[in-house]
């Protein structure tokens, strides 16, 4: 066979790839980027119909990755979101838009998504306790009625992740978390036409701290300015509360919890919550925190008085006070409270019952409430979005992802909070509490809710809702029912009072 001279058979490789060698190596990188940002840049939408408060409510399920950018405009992660968009009501830009987070630090949005404000509902017995076989039901008391709704999931969680070759420790910290979730969301609200929207934060438990300096951030640096933020079952946000404060300010969850259990003196029993929670709050703030306040130099006498009214409020024995120096810690008062049963009460939801190795001790084995949820939540989630909405990939969904360590530095986010409420007259806030939280308890969202405004000045655009649950008290059908309308009016009013010109 006769062979063809070099420069004939470059020719022909030439003419076949259609490019040098060069623009081939150039393909195939690009190729591999496309692919890498593939991996955090993507979205699928599915269409879905529920009925709420009697109305049928269409709508539209987005979901996928969005990219977090760095300063230089590289991707360096891909959030996983879930957004529902109402198909059937009032154009797009003219709908409030909802932006929801969870907490942790690490924790996916999955609690409010399938426990709360969403289309969809965990399978859970009427007071929240699990129930098999595990899986979702319509939520005829979604907000989705009145708006729109994305459920955002930080780096590590559920299914987001950073980029090959980022270290994820850069986003993990109080400050580092607000910075880089407001630009998403500029990201988000630009990609979605959604700046005229009338727009909401909603956060639990730490995703207040993350709500409450979004906030700040969004206002002061993307001019993006809000009509509402919702704190579910708040943390401090920086709000000091070090010393007496810290020890004193528990005692009405004290007095809810053992009221709950039936462990009160009769007479105390025999009387409502909504009756008795007032009376041990002023006896709190007027009585039990001076008296911590004077620490040894309380006289005797009245340091023995003042622990027999706070172990008659909090079920206790006043011996479990006076050998506290009047300062009981919750880690003791879930487990000494059933210790007679052999039980403890949980943390996050008091309402739940244990058991541990012994009675004997200063604190529980594990909290009842939280290993309760896990029971129902993470099967739940992973059906829905794997095979009800199609999401197709192995990653494992980070129920709680890795975050540690979490840097606290310069918490300021109350702060944030007032200077946007400040500086932004259609900006409101509603405090959802449940009575039953050991972990963010109801007295002290409203000690952050007085400090945080010292002034008084903002406090008729402050309002804050109790509840008969814990920590999730959307858990509870009762509380499920009156939560949800609690936002849907909060909404309407804050956008109602938007239509007056923003001024003072």
């Amino acid at each position: 066979m006769k062979r063809l001279p070099f420069f004939t058979l470059l020719l022909v490789a030439l003419l076949v790839s259609g490019r040098p060698a060069e623009a081939r190596q150039d393909t195939g990188l690009r190729a591999q980027k496309a692919h890498e940002l593939s991996l955090h840049d993507h979205q699928q939408t599915v269409e879905g119909a529920v009925r709420i408060k009697g109305e049928l409510v269409e709508y539209t399920a987005t979901f996928g990755k969005q990219p977090v950018y760095d300063e230089d405009g590289n991707m360096s992660a891909g959030l996983f979101y879930t957004f529902y968009e109402r198909t059937n009501g009032a154009p797009n830009v003219e709908r409030p838009l909802v932006i929801s987070f969870n907490g942790g630090p690490g924790s996916a949005s999955v609690w409010m998504h399938i426990g709360y404000t969403g289309p969809k509902r965990l399978i859970i017995d009427a007071e929240g306790y699990p129930v098999q076989p595990y899986g979702i039901r319509d939520n005829e008391h979604s907000i989705l009625d009145v708006a729109d709704i994305v459920f955002v999931n930080p780096v590590n969680v559920a299914f987001s992740r950073v980029a090959e070759g980022v270290e994820p420790e850069q986003f993990f910290g109080v400050n580092e978390d607000v910075a880089y979730l407001a630009d998403w969301i500029d990201t988000f609200v630009t990609r979605h036409g959604r700046w005229t929207s009338p727009k909401f934060l909603i956060g639990e438990s730490y995703g207040t701290t993350r709500v409450s300096g979004l906030a700040g951030r969004l206002q002061g640096s993307h001019w993006m300015y809000l009509n509402g933020v919702i704190l579910v079952s708040p943390t401090g946000l920086g709000v000091d509360r070090d010393g007496p404060v810290r020890a004193a300010n528990y005692l009405p969850y004290y007095a809810a919890t053992a009221w709950y259990h039936g462990q009160l003196d009769a007479d105390l029993q025999s009387r409502d919550l909504d009756d008795l929670l007032p009376e041990v709050e002023a006896w709190t703030l007027d009585v039990f925190l001076p008296a911590i306040a004077r620490g040894g130099a309380l006289e005797v006498a009245q340091r023995e008085d003042v622990a027999r009214i706070a172990a008659r409020y909090a079920g206790l024995d006043p011996e479990d006070f006076l050998q506290h120096n009047l300062q009981v810690p919750t880690s003791y008062f879930w487990k000494d409270l059933l210790r007679d049963e052999g039980l403890t009460v949980g943390r996050l939801d008091s309402r739940y019952r244990g058991i541990d190795r012994q009675d004997a001790g200063v604190r529980y084995d594990f909290d009842p409430a939280l290993t309760a949820w896990n029971h129902a939540f993470a099967p739940a989630i992973n059906h829905y979005l794997r095979e009800e909405l199609g999401y197709e990939t192995e990653l494992k969904y980070n129920v709680f992802g890795p975050v540690s360590p979490w840097n606290r530095d310069g918490d300021n986010t109350g702060e944030q909070l007032r200077q946007a409420m400040a500086q932004n007259p259609y900006l409101h806030v509603m405090v959802q509490a449940g009575y039953f939280d050991g972990g963010t308890d109801y007295f002290n969202a409203k000690y952050t809710m007085w400090n945080m405004d010292p002034s008084g000045d903002m406090q008729e655009r402050m309002a804050f809702k109790g509840y008969r649950s814990g920590h999730m008290m959307y858990l509870r059908d009762e509380d499920l029912v009156s939560s949800n309308q609690d936002i849907r009016e909060f909404i309407r009013e804050s956008v109602l009072s938007g239509t007056a010109s923003a001024r003072y």
